[in-house]
């Protein structure tokens, strides 16, 4: 074989390589910017705190996103899962044992365990009215937290319960400030890891075609509500260990964590960054915490402007901010 013959597919080679390098380059620039944040974040007059609140909002955005960027599904449910995960977590502490891993562990099952019963009865409904069923479970537990004084505090919040130092043999890490943000992250790592494994597996593919098209996927006799309850369960999953990261947070977790306009907000933050998009939620999160607390700073009527913002990205920017950001590259 000549010299010649070996040209194109060298050439070839190289276009691959090019392409998985830029392909993995803003991954790679992703994971930088969260290792570092706590360096570089005062030097732009944030805190570790904000850091840590982005990230846990985000993780249950990306859960959320699992529904409304994967399959379609438009969810106002994801704050039922978000909270009684937070409730769960800080009952875990009050009552049963002081451990954090184990106060996660119990907050993101009980969310999961809640979302797998419901589940079957949410996916037999689709558009408007499986919102509309979510916001109903949503408020229903918003209730029960709220009257239920003796157990959940009612609408004072859950008080009492403190996040514990993570214990290895003879070493003691205590969860305070930056330590606390690189749990969150490494809880965040895991659960990226994991959807993006799920995206690329045939499950995420039959998920995706739930939103194309649900009819052609029913007539290869795959059973689209099995595959929603799937989805269903596995974002009160990924909620439940957000808000159990967020109650250990803030070592208290009030009815609000469970009211439907925190769905709202998650919902927010998946189109504000790029539905579509893997880190769209984490680019949404990050603008809607970081204009909170920059907006509120300067006026109580800060939701007005934020709602401004998400309908003028509505509007203009139907991708979101990402998405306006991968136009702006390729031209």
């Amino acid at each position: 074989m000549s010299a010649k013959e070996l040209t194109p597919s060298a050439s070839s080679a190289r276009r691959n390589d090019r392409r998985e390098w830029h392909h993995y380059l803003p991954h790679a620039f992703v994971w930088l910017i969260l290792l570092t944040a706590p360096a570089w974040m005062p030097l732009l007059g944030g805190y570790t705190l904000l850091a840590t609140r982005v990230l846990v909002l985000a993780m249950a955005a990306m859960g959320l996103n699992l529904l409304l960027g994967t399959t379609g599904a438009l969810s106002f449910g994801q704050a039922a899962f978000f909270g009684l995960g937070g409730y769960a977590a800080g009952e875990t502490l009050l009552h049963l044992a002081p451990s954090t891993p184990l106060a996660l562990l119990i907050g993101m099952l009980t969310s999961g365990v809640i979302a797998a019963v419901l589940g079957p009865i949410a996916v037999r409904l689709r558009g408007i009215y499986f919102a509309m069923i979510t916001i109903a479970f949503g408020q229903a537990f918003f209730f029960i937290v709220v009257n239920w004084n003796s157990f959940t505090g009612g609408e004072d919040g859950l008080l009492g319960f403190n996040r514990q130092p993570l214990h290895f043999d003879t070493m003691t890490i205590p969860l305070h400030g930056v330590n606390y943000y690189y749990l969150a992250l490494f809880c965040f790592a895991l659960v990226a890891a994991f959807i993006a494994a799920l995206l690329r597996s045939p499950l995420g593919h039959a998920f995706v075609a739930i939103r194309e098209n649900e009819r052609r996927l029913q007539f290869f006799g795959v059973r689209a509500g099995t595959l929603l309850w799937i989805a269903f369960t596995i974002s009160g999953l990924i909620a439940g260990l957000a808000g159990s990261l967020y109650a250990l947070l803030n070592n208290f977790i009030s009815p609000s964590s469970l009211h439907w306009t925190l769905s709202g907000d998650f919902v927010m933050m998946c189109v504000l960054g790029g539905m579509r998009s893997f880190w769209g939620p984490l680019l949404g999160a990050a603008i809607y915490v970081v204009a909170e607390n920059t907006l509120s700073s300067y006026t109580d009527n800060w939701m007005s402007f934020l709602g401004l913002i998400f309908i003028l990205i509505v509007l203009f920017f139907p991708k979101g901010v990402l998405g306006l950001l991968r136009a702006r590259v390729k031209a």
